[in-house]
């Protein structure tokens, strides 16, 4: 449903515990006939110009917190990044009328965001992760340096008492083994994929099988070719990891940090 910001309040009843739920700014105002967001609410949109303020009227009484409302806010915005750009806003943003939705978003960061806008015209984001078959990296690890190995068979042949200083020195060799063949592989991993790409923002990953979690900012017309490179690459290293390609998605790591209320 497209609504003027006149209209809004004539359609939408305001009791006075509840204010609207900002998911995101689009370029232009998109379809969004049935679309649920956060509290099963309706999806809107609150069109302003080349803008449109994507919203719910939610209950306060319920503020967003859950994983369902987290859920569903993502939904919404992938939704909408599918028939054209949209800026992400922050995970729980709420402003308390429509003044707030006008002043604070409209007329104080319109221009910040037309020229976001722009650059994710025909764009999209994608998530690459690649993990370690973690049985197999160890036993590469082991099997190629002398040092561990050796170091492996001395502690499994001692008590757990009397080999605790070796032990200790045992997981700092591997973790360091580990880490150089992951600093390798990823390398090797973005020297195919990158050039397919727009940009890139690494991610946090952790544990003994990360390799890499980076998103990546896609040109629409080169989404086949990505996911055809990423096919091979996960075909010839499918015994020793696991990569996989997420999306596509909002572009949530790709709009900056404005401040305020955009991620």
């Amino acid at each position: 449903m497209t609504l003027a910001l006149s209209e809004i309040d004539e359609v939408l009843e305001e009791p006075q515990r509840r204010a609207y739920y900002v998911y995101g700014v689009a370029a232009k105002t998109p379809d969004m006939s049935g679309l649920k967001g956060v509290q099963e609410a309706g999806v809107h949109a609150l069109p302003a110009g080349d803008l449109a303020v994507v919203v719910s009227l939610i209950d306060l009484d319920r503020p967003p917190r859950s994983r369902s409302d987290l859920m569903a806010h993502s939904a919404v915005l992938d939704t909408l990044a599918r028939s054209g750009p949209v800026i992400p806003v922050q995970f729980g943003s709420v402003l308390a009328d429509l003044d707030s939705v006008e002043s604070d978003l409209l007329r104080a960061r319109g221009e910040e965001f037309r020229g976001l806008l722009t650059e994710l015209e025909g764009r999209t984001q994608f998530v690459m992760r690649a993990t370690y078959r973690e049985e197999v990296v160890l036993r590469e690890v082991v099997g190629g340096d002398q040092g561990i190995a050796d170091l492996r068979m001395r502690t499994r042949s001692l008590p757990e008492a009397a080999s605790y200083a070796d032990r200790v020195r045992l997981g700092e060799l591997v973790s360091r083994a580990v880490e150089e063949k992951r600093a390798s592989d990823a390398e090797g991993l973005l020297a195919e994929v990158l050039p397919l790409t727009v940009a890139s923002s690494p991610r946090a990953g952790s544990g003994m099988d990360h390799v890499i979690n980076i998103a990546l900012l896609v040109d629409k017309d080169r989404i086949s070719a990505l996911e055809e490179t990423l096919e091979d690459l996960a075909g010839a290293a499918h015994e020793r990891m696991t990569i996989r390609l997420l999306g596509p998605m909002a572009p949530y790591d790709f709009v900056g940090d404005p401040g305020g209320l955009v991620d």
